[in-house]
């Protein structure tokens, strides 16, 4: 069929066609942008799962409604070795610029001045100018190199902003779980103190399963901070429904037959049912797609994910390190123990410990518990195992 209007979107944070089964996280973060906006108290959220379960195309979702309420939202990523504090500050460059309209209320003007001021603090030769007249206006203060302190001050003024256009400040971070440890205790303790004042400010944080236990290793009141969502495979009937829904926007049916196929090879992994559509349309005649169009359709998927999807990953590992991805994959995807790796491998756990810290340094594991580890995307356990020696 016609590849132009191929409705599927396999990708990092691509928005499917189709976004379903997340009504609870959706519901979640509406209530809370409801709630902030009407000056009450509100739990900020927590997305977390597997990589390949929509977690990204959540959050830009999440940025997307708040700024529909015209709120000043900053969507950002956590990555190893970056600072927080320049992500957040460029990614509200925009809506500060919005408002900075002539005529605008002592609040705003201060929200500005202090802007100034934390882009400052990452970026001495900083050239952010926002036509307006800020000599007279209070604020500043939030380049002490003090991050929590810095941002603390910023949303602060930011949120006073927001409450005088009537709206919030929606801050979205993704794959938190890389962000230093100091850096998390900031934005829980950010939050918790917004949340005291009733701040119109709510957070939204993306990672990896093992972000719940670094938030409430930050700080032992996260688990009341935040409203924690587990972002999974889809259900059948969901699974299904991200199938059919995109084709017969184009006019194009499926055999059932060929839907129930492709949700099986899926395994509800949102990421492989868009793979697997893509490649099926690709083989297809004409409608309906039919079972035979759903065979060829996942042999051309799986053939893509094992180049794609799973080979980047492999690929960055080193010699030591696919040795213990090997040992791991005994186990399945379910996670495997410290100590039978080291076993499997005939090695002492402490021998292994740099090897292990690597894998989850580059993204290729995590640790769901303590001893444990498991990968980080779904099916991997299958493609180690297929991997020669």
């Amino acid at each position: 069929m016609d590849p132009v209007s191929n409705p599927y979107a396999p990708g990092a944070g691509r928005p499917p066609a189709a976004l379903v089964g997340r009504e609870a996280q959706l519901t979640a973060w509406d209530v809370a942008l409801r709630r902030v906006q009407a000056g009450r108290d509100a739990q900020s959220v927590v997305l977390y799962g597997l990589r390949g379960v929509g977690k990204t195309v959540l959050l830009s979702r999440f940025a997307r409604l708040a700024r529909e309420r015209g709120w000043i939202a900053a969507q950002v990523e956590g990555r190893t070795g970056a600072s927080l504090r320049d992500g957040v500050g460029e990614a509200l460059h925009d809506d500060l610029v919005d408002l900075a309209r002539p005529g605008v209320g002592k609040r705003v003007l201060k929200a500005l001045r202090t802007a100034l001021s934390f882009k400052a603090s990452y970026d001495a030769a900083g050239t952010w100018t926002f036509g307006v007249d800020l000599n007279d206006a209070d604020g500043g203060g939030a380049d002490t190199g003090v991050f929590e302190s810095d941002l603390g001050k910023l949303l602060r003024d930011l949120a006073g902003a927001a409450e005088d256009r009537g709206v919030g400040v929606a801050v979205l971070v993704d794959e938190a779980q890389d962000l230093p440890f100091d850096e998390l205790i900031a934005l829980c303790s950010i939050v918790h103190a917004a949340n005291q004042r009733q701040d119109r400010l709510v957070l939204a944080l993306a990672g990896l399963p093992s972000l719940p236990r670094k938030l409430a290793e930050a700080k032992s009141y996260a688990e009341r901070l935040f409203s924690y969502h587990e972002v999974g495979p889809l259900a059948d009937e969901d699974a299904a429904a991200a199938l059919t829904s995109p084709a017969e926007s184009e006019g194009v049916g499926w055999e059932t037959s060929a839907v129930s196929l492709i949700v099986e090879a899926a395994v509800g992994y949102p990421y492989f049912l868009q793979q697997f559509g893509q490649d099926t349309w690709s083989v297809a005649g004409g409608s309906p797609v039919t079972q035979q169009d759903a065979q060829l359709g996942i042999a051309a998927g799986q053939l893509a994910l094992d180049n794609g999807f799973f080979r980047i990953r492999w690929d960055r590992a080193t010699a030591a390190e696919k040795d213990y991805l090997r040992a791991m994959a005994v186990d399945g995807d379910a996670g495997s123990s410290s100590g039978d790796i080291a076993a499997r491998l005939g090695k002492k756990s402490r021998a292994l410990g740099p090897v292990r810290a690597n894998l989850i340094a580059k993204g290729l594991v995590y640790s769901p518990a303590y001893g444990v580890v498991a990968y980080t995307v779904p099916a991997m356990a299958e493609f180690v195992r297929r991997q020669r020696e």
